[in-house]
């Protein structure tokens, strides 16, 4: 039996975890904290933590879960570089999966992608379109980042560095080998995303719809149950996936 403690509880992933957890019976739910609750409770009761709430607060709830030997899946998006280094840090204490996305689906497209990309020269120009609901906060989706970070991998290069986002009014051509973004809001869009491939007279679109998060709630919970036996370190769902 493993205990699963939720961080953003209250959120719709929050509802989506504690619904993917009651999908099996090895599985028991721990408890749930979201600002003012009392995290060092969860943590006593918790084999493995899964956080999918807002990056405010992330490096001390990492500080924490370090101190009691708890493993944790990060599932926010819009992180920060500091963010990161917080995540480093904690994964020379416990296990630490950190992750864009939790679907099965996308982690498989984004391997595709890097294939693509190691395959195909710069003459191939990067596209990531994403949409999302009315309320997400943050741009470009952590998918899409997952994704063009995918796509930076096979082309050896630095995302940060060929990013393009944004793009608007008297802009210019084009740079060569740039991976470009575009961020679609509206409507109760779970998640779409595609990745296009663009050269002279020719493309190849790679994508994945969410019709429904659950396929979230329960690739983090199958994550989860993974990363409960991996010793301390830095994992990402390739990882939990065997895909390198």
């Amino acid at each position: 039996m493993t205990s699963i403690g939720i961080i953003g509880s209250q959120g719709r992933m929050g509802h989506a975890l504690v619904g993917a957890i009651g999908e099996q019976e090895d599985l028991r739910h721990a408890g749930g904290v979201d600002q003012d609750d009392d995290f060092a409770a969860l943590l006593a009761h918790s084999d493995v933590l899964v956080d999918f709430s807002s990056p405010d607060g992330l490096s001390q709830r990492l500080d924490l879960c370090a101190e009691a030997g708890k493993p944790v899946l990060v599932g926010t998006t819009g992180l920060e570089p500091a963010h990161h280094l917080s995540i480093d840090a904690a994964a020379q204490a416990i296990a630490v999966l950190q992750t864009g996305n939790t679907s099965l689906g996308v982690n498989m497209l984004a391997a595709l992608v890097k294939e693509a990309a190691t395959r195909l020269g710069d003459d191939w120009d990067i596209e990531i379109v994403e949409m999302h609901h009315r309320h997400k906060v943050d741009a470009p989706s952590g998918t899409a980042l997952l994704l063009g970070e995918a796509a930076a991998k096979g082309r050896n290069v630095t995302l940060a560095d060929q990013s393009e986002r944004g793009r608007d009014g008297q802009t210019g051509a084009r740079q060569k080998g740039a991976i470009g973004f575009a961020s679609l809001r509206g409507g109760s869009v779970a998640g779409d995303h595609q990745v296009i491939f663009a050269a002279d007279e020719e493309r190849i679109e790679l994508g994945h719809r969410a019709e429904n998060r659950m396929i979230f709630a329960r690739g983090a919970i199958k994550a989860a149950q993974w990363l409960r036996g991996q010793p301390a370190g830095r994992y990402d769902m390739t990882d939990m996936l065997g895909l390198d």
